[in-house]
């Protein structure tokens, strides 16, 4: 009778162990698809707001969380292909288009992280230029909209190279309803609408709202 017991502790203790971490895991998968996500910098895109190495929290509520949001899991790779993608089934891709309610809808000046149009596998970071059924033009380095210059200082601050497809010298250009223009703070080496266009807004992750790290670059985004 006592060696069945001692032989059942161990069980027990195992058991708990694997269910706190099992906890763990789907506490921290739940925060992150539907509250904060971090994000750390690739680029110098968006210098400098935020520079190369910067971490920050991507707050998901402002703008509501996507009801299912994308997976794009690759594990392993050989000869360049993985060796598993983990992907949602196409009949459920329509709910990574829903989103649950939010406080606000984007705004022009809003840093916002979204699955880049063109490799959905990759989330940008950019800044919220123009919005759906707006005209935007880049005109001597400033950002006119329905041909009135706008005076935000977090977009008047910056110089905006006439560059790309969709930022030519002299052109206007029209956001589809239900679209977003958007660019970086660097403009001089940042790839965004100029180039490749618009970011539905049923793409748009979350609104980039604090860095945590390293600690010299602790602060509130603006």
């Amino acid at each position: 009778m006592s060696n069945n017991l001692n032989n059942s502790k161990p069980k027990s203790a195992l058991r708990e162990w694997v269910e706190s971490i099992l906890i763990a895991l789907v506490l921290a998968a739940l925060i992150r698809s539907y509250f904060v996500q971090p994000f750390k910098i690739p680029s110098g895109s968006m210098r400098m707001t935020l520079i190369e190495g910067d971490h920050l929290f991507v707050d998901k509520w402002t703008y509501g969380p996507q009801v299912l949001p994308p997976m794009f899991w690759d594990i392993g790779f050989k000869e360049g292909s993985p060796w598993v993608s983990l992907r949602w089934p196409n009949s459920w891709l329509s709910l990574t288009k829903m989103r649950l309610p939010g406080l606000r809808h984007p705004q022009r000046g809003d840093i916002i992280v979204f699955v880049y149009p063109v490799d959905p596998t990759k989330d940008f970071i950019k800044r919220l230029i123009a919005l759906g059924g707006e005209t935007v033009e880049i005109k001597e380095g400033a950002i006119t909209i329905d041909g009135k210059e706008i005076t935000d200082p977090r977009i008047k601050s910056v110089y905006y190279y006439n560059r790309g497809d969709y930022g030519g010298e002299g052109q206007k250009i029209h956001v589809p309803p239900g679209y977003v223009f958007v660019m970086g703070d660097n403009s001089g080496s940042s790839y965004d609408s100029r180039y490749w266009g618009f970011v539905p807004q049923t793409d748009i992750i979350g609104k980039a709202d604090f860095i945590f790290w390293p600690l010299d670059r602790i602060r509130i985004i603006q």
